[in-house]
């Protein structure tokens, strides 16, 4: 067990403003030495254009801020569509990724028609994760599986059946506790240990379970202390990466803003040095 543990710390830079110079000069004052690039200038890393990719690069450079993962919405549609929609846009995304020398790409596991169960859309699912991971596999990148409410990957039976089932290096958890509450899962204690050999990115985010709602960390329960503490003791050094939504969620992001975003950055940073892991 390490007595030193040091996590590079990363944020959702268009929670802040969609501006990447102001999402820069606030996520450099919270400590941070990533970012996670989820839109810029109000537009999706779905559709940057190789100039916005280039542009973006260019301020990133200048501040010193690398990019932790690009946040793409692959998988956030119907798995009605065909395996190849999803696997052009994420052709996309590669090149925006490799455009910004990141090497984690953010996807999520399909929604399903209203009334549709997890089971029967199963093996279309698994169909599109594989041909998502063989295409992450080739390009050399690798693909975070989010587990998002209403998606299959909901639970971490199904996240853990995901895993098991791709089998693929290039498929790997991005762990986001807050997500796992609004589902009615208590995270480290239902989650942790089945999903912990896969588990490669903390998303920072907390929830109440009555309501659903994200607040800081540590302010709900989202287990939150009990993660950091055994994600310390496990000798993880992967990227923590702040994704407040404090102030607005919607289908494709959240937004806190400045002020609630430092918020949540001071409330992860006391959570961490209860713990002796060291923010970077």
């Amino acid at each position: 067990m390490s007595e030193n543990a040091t996590w590079p710390l990363s944020g959702f830079g268009d929670e802040v403003d969609p501006d990447p110079n102001v999402q820069a000069a606030v996520l450099l004052a919270l400590g941070a030495s990533h970012i996670e690039v989820r839109s810029a200038w109000g537009t999706n890393v779905s559709e940057f254009t190789p100039e916005q990719v280039e542009r973006l690069k260019a301020i990133l450079d200048e501040r010193g801020l690398k990019v932790s993962a690009v946040a793409s919405p692959i998988g956030k549609v119907d798995v009605s569509l065909p395996v190849e929609h999803e696997v052009q846009r994420l052709r996309q995304v590669i090149s925006v990724a490799k455009g910004l020398d990141a090497t984690y790409i953010r996807i999520f596991s399909f929604y399903r028609a209203d009334g549709q169960s997890a089971e029967a859309i199963r093996d279309d699912v698994m169909v599109r994760m594989a041909a998502l991971a063989a295409e992450a596999e080739a390009a050399g990148v690798v693909l975070l599986h989010e587990n998002e409410k209403d998606i299959y990957g909901d639970t971490p039976e199904r996240v853990l059946d995901i895993m098991e089932t791709v089998n693929s290096p290039a498929l790997r958890v991005a762990w986001d506790n807050a997500n796992f509450v609004q589902v009615g899962v208590k995270p480290y204690s239902d989650g942790y240990a089945m999903l912990r050999p896969y588990l490669e990115y903390f998303q920072v985010k907390d929830a109440l379970s009555g309501t659903g709602e994200v607040v800081p960390s540590g302010q709900g329960d989202g287990e939150l202390d009990a993660t950091v503490a055994a994600l310390k003791a496990d000798g993880f050094n992967g990227f923590a990466s702040l994704e407040p939504h404090l102030a607005s969620a919607h289908e494709l992001g959240g937004f806190s803003g400045p002020v609630a975003f430092g918020i949540a950055a001071r409330a992860f940073a006391a959570l961490a040095d209860k713990h002796g892991v060291r923010l970077s």
